[in-house]
């Protein structure tokens, strides 16, 4: 195997060690930002559903009461039908995002209570004196439905701690795993850049000394001071073709 074969592998391998870095940095990075981002997607968006629909509902509920205890008018139906909007709208949304345990039972509980708060919604704006109806059913329909909405919110809000600790935890043998793969080819580069340059090095210096030898050996007067094994090995040639009349090849070093 020459020494040009020998050095280009040597420099593959570093670029493999480099590659092998990157590829596994690459990888767990781009796996913690795929978990940071279903994080965001699924329970990130039920937060906001949540929050959103006890929005709608709290619209629905001051319509309502005002219906009850004062003069109704335009202004409370439209805010009704906006708190009636935005619920239901976010409600739809939740339904297809169902993705942690028991998550599924409180949105299946959430859409029979909320049919049966909407049927108590009805019958209260038709009836403008249901002021029984309204603390005896109503009221008690609208925490049952605020409870269950918060059920979705804490469902998911423990998710995203759950999932933020494995998050962390994966963060963590990842810093642990680069560390191992670092130090190993950290040790393989330190071998090579031992191995090469004393391998390259200890060849040049066998072959300028025996030039040394061989040009003493016939009597040629051969003392260069330099520690340059290449150009004691260029000069020593030259002195054997001087002396030897041997021509110099037209060319020059590449």
């Amino acid at each position: 195997m020459t020494i040009r074969t020998k050095l280009s592998l040597g420099l593959g391998f570093l670029f493999l060690i480099i590659f092998t870095l990157t590829g596994f940095c690459s990888y767990y990075v781009g796996k913690s930002a795929q978990e940071a981002e279903n994080i965001l997607k699924d329970n990130y968006n039920s937060l906001v559903y949540s929050r959103n629909m006890i929005s709608g509902l709290d619209e629905m509920i001051n319509s309502l009461t005002n219906t009850i205890f004062n003069a109704s008018d335009n202004y409370h139906a439209t805010l009704f039908e906006s708190g009636r909007s935005l619920f239901e709208a976010n409600l739809k949304a939740e339904n297809n995002n169902i993705t942690e345990i028991h998550e599924k039972e409180y949105v299946d509980k959430l859409n029979h209570d909320y049919e049966m708060y909407l049927k108590l919604s009805l019958q209260i704006k038709k009836d403008k004196n249901g002021r029984a109806l309204y603390f005896n059913e109503f009221l008690p329909a609208c925490e049952k439905l605020k409870q269950t909405v918060n059920g979705i919110y804490d469902v998911n809000m423990q998710a995203v701690v759950r999932k933020s600790q494995l998050a962390k935890k994966d963060s963590d043998n990842f810093k642990a795993t680069m560390a191992g793969i670092g130090a190993v080819c950290f040790l393989l580069g330190l071998g090579y850049f031992w191995y090469f340059p004393f391998y390259i090095s200890n060849t040049f210096r066998y072959l300028a000394n025996r030039m040394r030898n061989l040009l003493n050996s016939i009597g040629v007067a051969f003392d260069l001071k330099t520690r340059d094994e290449a150009f004691v090995l260029l000069n020593a040639i030259t002195l054997l073709e001087n002396k030897f009349g041997v021509k110099k090849p037209d060319e020059t070093i590449p």
